[in-house]
């Protein structure tokens, strides 16, 4: 029940919604892809459940409603992330995905990849040690392409692996876009956090900045960083534009992580 709690009850679906874009770029089938952006968002899903603990951010708000350990107990809340991490694998493992088996662990490799210490957890930890911090630009970009932008690197490759292979250097352009994709959504994240107020977010906002943690808006300021977001947002267009009509979901997709208000 707690699992289907976290997991059913709101948000934005952006890293599945990235898996099937990408999807649609190599012509992948649609039930391959539904398999791929659900074990994406149940490792997205429990990260936020840890990310709300008290040992962690210590946050009472997910998705405009209580978060998992408040709304069940602490205890749970660490077996639900547990569990919602072991569920993505299992999916991956136990449904044909690709031609050739080898394919398929290429892909449990990239997603275990973007969750541990080389990616999201190891992007948490440097998070959690930069509070109160100051962090150079180049610092931040650093954490964030683990915390923020290594699950949504992992979305949009593990979608265009379900399809027909691409060339190496179309591989190249793809896991380019996929970098600044990730970037742009932290950019914007700290926007809202700043200026968006909590009934929109559906989380707690100035929650970053209540807690002396490092972000895009505290170390160039509001403006600047709504400057940054809209050139990640070209470099991302520019990086797909080569691929054409068949990236065009992932264009909108870019554009709505930049206009979103939540």
């Amino acid at each position: 029940r707690a699992m289907r709690y976290a997991v059913l009850g709101g948000g934005k679906r952006v890293r599945p919604l990235l898996c099937h874009a990408a999807g649609a770029l190599t012509g992948a089938d649609a039930a391959r892809l539904d398999i791929v952006a659900c074990a994406v968002e149940l490792i997205h899903v429990y990260s936020l459940v840890h990310d709300d603990l008290p040992c962690m951010d210590d946050d009472v708000l997910r998705r405009g409603k209580p978060t998992c350990h408040v709304e069940f107990d602490e205890a749970t809340a660490m077996l639900v992330g547990d569990a919602l991490q072991s569920l993505a694998f299992q999916l991956l493992a136990e449904h044909p995905l690709a031609a050739e088996a080898k394919q398929q662990l290429d892909m449990l490799r990239l997603l275990s990849q973007a969750t541990g210490s080389r990616g999201m957890a190891g992007g948490q930890a440097i998070d959690l040690a930069a509070v109160g911090q100051p962090l150079s630009l180049a610092e931040l970009e650093y954490m964030h392409i683990r915390k923020t932008g290594a699950l949504i690197r992992a979305a949009v490759m593990l979608g265009a692996q379900c399809g027909e292979p691409l060339a190496e250097t179309e591989l190249a352009r793809l896991y380019h876009y996929a970098k600044i994709a990730g970037l742009l959504f932290q950019v914007v994240d700290d926007i809202l956090d700043s200026a968006a107020d909590t009934a929109t977010l559906g989380k707690t906002a100035g929650k970053d900045a209540a807690s002396n943690k490092p972000t895009y808006v505290s170390l160039l300021g509001l403006a600047k960083a709504r400057e940054k977001a809209t050139e990640l947002r070209m470099a991302a267009h520019a990086a797909l534009a080569p691929f054409g009509e068949p990236a065009r979901r992932l264009g909108e997709l870019t554009n709505f992580i930049v206009n979103r208000s939540f």
